[in-house]
């Protein structure tokens, strides 16, 4: 053969291998969903990047050693004793110094606490076990079938397809989390981000030029109460809290309504209890859309309070002066029981407020605390 037909027959053979005949490279690009829920449920975690990864070698063995049994891989990924330690005495020893402290919790509370939250859903999700609030969590597929198994592996696949971090580092744990809670459609803490500068923006413009002190109270706090079929958009309960609001609301008792409740009831269910109370709100009664303020993560009446907390510090409004809980009579007395307090420090840690005066079956005072800015992912699809 010539010298030229060589030459020729070289770049035949070029130009027929296709450009994308290579494996590829994996690529990082951006996820909203996912880096949303990464960092509402577990902040502190996402800080700390890659680490650590040499320090915790018995766990890399443990998850290499499932090779791709998805079980296995969720089993091994949970965050034992042992590991949760070795990352307490990285915090301790100030390896984690630029790690943002969470509240007044210590770095290495904070962060066990979240690696608690991390192994939760890899319990709920990742091996089918009953979690705290079965009702309402839980994987699409039931345990044992192989539509659960499957959709295991897939989440595996996702985790690690979207990230090149060693599997037995804290990144590819909460990776892999999000990823589960992703397959199960349990994303909802991404939903309306980012709130305050969009569902709350005209909210937040009126509180700044707000004088508090012509009004008896800063906030009306209206938890919701869902249906229980999947048709239903408002319940009948949630319909009073909007109209025993709205008249509040016109008494002048206070100049923003809280409505607070996250899609809850049934499970499954498409609708959010606030965004549906603040639809009555507006549309019913007249009430203008920026008074009304939307707080649709809370799924339990203690997050109800801790989270309405949480907007009033992000929006401005003082926590100085008294709020009033708006809500049928049967949550009112709940909330006023020792009950509700014991429910608080077991699923909270803390209270998120006092409880004061009461005003009617339907009217309850409420002292809102700086403690329910606190991070604790005990239910971390409740941040």
């Amino acid at each position: 053969m010539t010298g030229l037909r060589m030459m020729m027959a070289a770049l035949a053979i070029t130009a027929a291998a296709p450009v994308w005949a290579e494996t590829p490279a994996p690529m990082a690009v951006s996820d909203t969903v996912v880096d949303t829920l990464s960092e509402r449920l577990f902040p502190m975690l996402g800080a700390l990047g890659r680490s650590p990864a040499g320090v915790l070698d018995a766990r890399a063995r443990r998850i290499s050693a499932c090779a791709d049994v998805p079980a296995c891989v969720v089993e091994a990924t949970i965050w034992t004793d042992q590991d949760r330690a070795i990352v307490a005495k990285l915090a301790t020893t100030g390896a984690l110094r630029s790690v943002k402290a969470n509240a007044d919790l210590p770095v290495a509370v904070a962060l066990d606490q979240e690696l608690d939250g991390v192994n939760v859903v890899l319990h709920v999700y990742g091996l089918g076990l009953a979690g705290r609030y079965p009702k309402i969590d839980g994987p699409i597929f039931a345990t044992g079938t192989p539509f659960f198994a499957d959709s295991v592996k897939v989440a595996i696949d996702t985790a690690r397809a979207a990230s090149d971090a060693p599997p037995a580092t804290i990144a590819a744990s909460v990776r892999l989390a999000v990823a589960l809670l992703d397959a199960n459609d349990a994303v909802a803490a991404t939903r309306f981000e980012p709130l305050d500068q969009s569902e709350n923006a005209g909210a937040r413009a009126l509180a700044a030029r707000t004088d508090w002190k012509a009004f008896r109270y800063s906030l009306l706090i209206v938890p919701g109460v869902g249906p229980e079929d999947v048709g239903t958009t408002l319940s009948p309960r949630s319909k009073l809290h909007a109209l025993l609001a709205a008249q509040r609301y016109r008494q002048g008792l206070a100049p923003f309504i809280l409505v607070s409740g996250s899609a809850v009831h049934p499970r499954g269910t498409r609708f959010v209890e606030a965004v549906e109370i603040r639809r009555a709100l507006v549309e019913r009664y007249g009430i203008p859309s920026d008074r009304v303020i939307l707080e649709p993560y809370a799924r339990h009446t203690t997050t109800n309070l801790r989270n309405a907390t949480r907007r009033m510090v992000a929006l401005g409004i003082p926590l100085d002066r008294p709020t009033l809980i708006v809500t049928d009579a049967e949550q009112s007395k709940y909330i006023e029981s020792p009950t509700f307090s014991d429910r608080n420090r077991t699923e909270l840690g803390y209270s998120p407020g006092a409880v004061g005066q009461r005003l009617s079956i339907y009217d309850l005072e409420f002292h809102p605390s700086r403690l329910s800015l606190r991070q604790d992912p005990r239910d971390p699809l409740d941040p």
